[in-house]
């Protein structure tokens, strides 16, 4: 079991995130709007979110930028968190690696995504907003907004990708224990949902379709503004406090990573542990590799294409220059629900092109059979999104046994699995496959990008 944690106090919780954008010597390509292909303005979204976030979205010069004090204030409720050494897994994987952890399951509702909720509820009250509405996919994005907008004084309304809806029915009490309405997406509340029902009346649903939904209802509801869960900029923003946290505690340790390892969705808790510590590459010349874990069944990253795009499906949003799918992608339905998503983040795909990330997909025996050894030695049961970043870990743990050299290895442990055991008891019953999506779906799905890279 657990054997070194390394813990941090109050008055270690970062006082700034931290903005990688402002260091890269390559800047994202922007945002752009679908019509008129002109750049997107701050002003062009705020509409649709609040102003600080639009704001913290096309900023590009300031590398930090403070935390509200009330923000802070909220995230003492469980920051800082800890990091632990692994050891009871590097015994057990019989290798020379050293592993360590960021704990962000320790958090209120179970993973790193209260880290942006609270931030993004309290802009929006700053704001006047009385009302608000998102999408989620495994449900931990939902379940942490419905915390910070019932903490705020907001109500929160959440399309929630139907497979999850019904994989996953404990996560949607969460959210109506906090006082959300929840919503199965598709559905017939929207414009958009309507459509796909009429198209495919078996959809099972994505967060492409969600994120529509969420969009819509945001638009034609007053004094309601829409906040998304992970891929725009200001989320990847808001994570960083991960990362700062756990630079601090690596110096603790002694050491420095050699891999910083998370997994990927749309990129929010990739960017939280990866971005402070990237910039030491950035800006110092170390040489630090970062991994994007991903599904075999979703991967955008290791085989999509780096063009613009829409965040969802129906086409309401702002174009995003993304490594894709396409946005009319269906991914399979794994149980790693927070991981189905079509794209990647702006800033993320970016590096990626640029080669200063590198990313892996993994298929989802594989991350049930290391979630499995990761709960039996470090005793926490994880979740199936944080399970592709354990088994990218013990790759890389295993290339360093049979390299005979040591290697520090840093993995976000971004939530645990306490409400995803319908998924464990379908494994240990043989009743999970792997999901694989050949070429000829991936060529159909982004045959219909526009060419603007």
């Amino acid at each position: 079991m657990q054997t070194k944690k390394f813990l941090l106090s109050e008055q270690d919780i970062p006082r700034a995130w931290y903005n990688v954008v402002a260091d890269m010597a390559v800047k994202p390509h922007p945002m752009i709007h679908p019509v008129t292909h002109e750049p997107i303005k701050a002003e062009d979204l705020y509409p649709l979110f609040s102003k600080a976030a639009s704001d913290q979205e096309l900023n590009t010069t300031d590398a930090f930028i403070e935390i509200p004090e009330p923000v802070r204030e909220l995230y003492r409720i469980w920051r800082p968190t800890p990091l632990v050494r692994a050891e009871a897994l590097e015994r057990a994987l019989d290798t020379p690696a050293h592993i360590y952890f960021k704990n962000e399951s320790v958090s209120p509702v179970g993973s790193h995504k209260l880290n942006s909720a609270i931030a993004q509820a309290y802009y929006c009250k700053q704001e006047g907003v009385t009302n608000i509405t998102t999408e989620t996919g495994a449900g931990q994005w939902g379940a942490a907004l419905s915390m910070a907008a019932k903490h705020f004084g907001l109500e929160l309304a959440v399309y929630m990708v139907k497979v999850s809806y019904e994989q996953k029915p404990y996560r949607r009490s969460i959210m109506q224990t906090y006082g959300a309405e929840v919503i199965s997406s598709p559905s017939m509340s929207t414009k958009a949902g309507r459509k796909i029902i009429t198209d495919h009346p078996n959809y099972s649903g994505s967060l492409g379709t969600a994120i529509s939904e969420a969009v819509e209802l945001a638009m034609s509801t007053p004094n309601c503004k829409y906040v998304l869960g992970s891929v725009l900029n200001h989320v990847a923003l808001h994570q960083t406090v991960i990362g700062l946290e756990a630079e601090k505690q690596m110096e603790m340790a002694g050491e420095m990573p050699d891999v910083v390892v998370a997994c990927f969705g749309g990129g929010s808790n990739f960017s939280g542990l990866a971005f402070p510590f990237l910039r030491h590459n950035l800006k110092n010349g170390a040489n630090i590799q970062f991994i994007a874990a991903e599904p075999a069944s979703c991967p955008k990253l290791t085989r999509g294409e780096f063009q613009y795009d829409f965040g969802d499906e129906a086409g309401y949003t702002p174009l995003i220059p993304m490594y894709t799918l396409g946005h009319k992608f269906t991914p399979a339905n794994i149980h790693a629900g927070g991981l189905r998503y079509h794209g990647g983040g702006a800033i993320v795909s970016q590096l990626r092109h640029d080669g200063l990330i590198d990313a892996v997909d993994i298929p989802q025996l594989e991350t049930f059979e290391a979630a499995t050894l990761f709960a039996r030695t470090e005793g926490i049961i994880p979740a199936p999104e944080s399970s592709h970043a354990i088994a990218a870990t013990i790759r890389e743990a295993l290339k360093a046994r049979e390299e005979g050299r040591k290697k520090v290895i840093l993995f976000n442990l971004s939530g645990h699995g306490l409400i995803d055991m319908t998924a464990y008891d379908r494994y240990f019953s043989n009743d999970l496959t792997n999901y694989r999506v050949t070429d000829e779906d991936i060529a159909r799905t982004t045959a219909g990008l526009e060419q603007i890279l």
